[in-house]
């Protein structure tokens, strides 16, 4: 038992020894191809993600100023992805509200009165119905409420059922994992504790005399 030990703590202790006294170049390598086959694998096993985007865009009633309707479709914006809407836009989507809250996005422009409404999923189609049920269902809250608002939502563009994914392919991940490894390895480097001088080229130093031996070469 204490025999198995004992090797265990040489080779171990061996393999560190071995380490420290890799060559720069080697670790940085080895760190490299390993960040690099981690994130190809990674890129291989996740499922791809699509991603499908709508427009909707405000312009005012006959009554209403055409300067509100930016303001209006800037608040429409984050009033996109609030309860109120996603409860019914769920219903059109098929897919319940917490898939909706975690997978739909919007931006707007401080430019345009426009609202971009995007969804991922894993499906191409699904990604697409989602991101018109919440535009749809968004027009229609929002039309509700135009004869105080005087700003009427209409759709813009409907989103398209997306052709390639959204995700990041193995390659692209395989290289960033590469360049993850090589930057860990790096830093590895850095903190690597540096070879002590070879103790053969140190000068020894002569211990100083004590008194016993002074007294006996007298």
């Amino acid at each position: 038992m204490s025999e198995n030990l004992s090797k265990g703590r040489r080779s171990s202790g061996s393999a560190l020894s071995r380490a420290r006294t890799m060559p720069p170049w080697a670790l940085l390598g080895a760190t490299a191809v390993l960040g690099g086959v981690l994130g190809g694998a990674y890129g291989v096993v996740k499922p791809p993600a699509y991603t499908a985007t709508s427009y909707v865009i405000a312009v005012p009633t006959d009554k209403g100023d055409p300067s509100a309707a930016l303001g209006f479709a800037q608040a429409y914006g984050r009033v996109a992805t609030q309860l109120a809407v996603l409860g019914d836009a769920q219903v059109w989507a098929g897919v319940p509200v917490k898939t909706l809250q975690s997978s739909v996005r919007t931006a707007t422009s401080p430019d345009a009165p426009m609202v971009a409404v995007s969804a991922t999923s894993t499906r191409a189609d699904r990604a697409a119905d989602m991101a018109n049920a919440v535009t749809r269902s968004l027009t229609q809250h929002a039309n509700e409420s135009k004869a105080s608002t005087h700003v009427e939502l209409l759709s813009f563009s409907r989103a398209l059922k997306p052709t390639s994914a959204s995700s990041p392919s193995p390659a692209v991940t395989g290289l960033v994992g590469a360049s993850a490894g090589g930057l860990l390895g790096a830093l590895s480097l850095l903190v690597r504790p540096r070879r002590s001088a070879d103790p053969a080229l140190t000068a020894s130093v002569p211990s100083p005399a004590t008194a016993a031996d002074v007294h006996g070469q007298r």
